[in-house]
């Protein structure tokens, strides 16, 4: 998120085989996690007029959502449909913050690739987490480790509506470790300039309308792969 919209990493969840330990979680160090032959190949690209019809206004949401300036985005993160070779189940979420994207697994080798935002330096993680709880506009509440570093967020400490200038945006993903809310999201965000960049407090955004595509797919349950940094 950007800087008024930044998430904060809380308390930590307790290691686990394929888990996060405190020191991965903070600051994505080598932690043990099934290994993963990736490729990239593009085999469905964008063209800039389908990218201005798939970002464009979606105006029958609670909150209308705006176009996306695609001028402030590098064509390479728009959504797109890539080899992708894994041992992760079909559906399973692969976020790869090295590269700022995010990967829904999908048959036959492939996969949807969204460009993301994702933590910051010393805010990054990596691990094995599931999607516990699934949010549409949902109400933002920071945490009081947020609060402590950023005093401003202190008016939100009983919650903020949803709604567009919400940090969680028009959708929201919840993940869990060993059925605890690790405070850390997958989120929409509005802001274009902030996809390919470290900004979070350790979550991770999607454009809104790739956000809402990925929620659309994605149930509770669903098992999340944060590799390392």
């Amino acid at each position: 998120m950007m800087t008024s919209d930044r998430i904060a990493a809380g308390a930590m969840p307790k290691a686990a085989a394929g888990g996060l330990s405190r020191r991965s979680f903070l600051v994505g160090a080598g932690a043990g996690i099934s290994a993963l032959a990736l490729s990239g190949c593009v085999t469905g690209g964008m063209s800039m007029a389908e990218a201005e019809r798939v970002y464009g206004p979606v105006p029958t949401e609670k909150f209308p959502i705006p176009a996306v300036n695609l001028s402030k985005v590098n064509p390479k993160y728009f959504r797109r449909t890539v080899k992708y070779d894994t041992k992760e189940a079909p559906g399973t979420i692969i976020i790869d913050p090295k590269n700022y994207y995010v990967y829904r697994v999908e048959e036959g080798g492939l996969a949807t690739r969204y460009g993301a935002n994702v933590g910051r330096d010393g805010f990054r993680w990596n691990g094995d987490v599931y999607v516990g709880r699934k949010g549409e506009w949902a109400t933002w509440t920071p945490p009081k480790e947020m609060i402590a570093r950023q005093p401003e967020a202190a008016k939100y400490a009983k919650g903020m509506p949803g709604g567009l200038g919400n940090p969680l945006g028009a959708r929201t993903l919840y993940l869990y470790q060993d059925g605890v809310y690790t405070l850390y999201t997958i989120y929409a965000t509005i802001h274009p300039d902030s996809i390919g960049k470290g900004v979070t407090s350790g979550c991770t955004g999607l454009l809104s309308q790739d956000m809402i595509d990925l929620y659309n797919k994605t149930p509770v349950g669903t098992k999340v792969v944060m590799l390392p940094s």
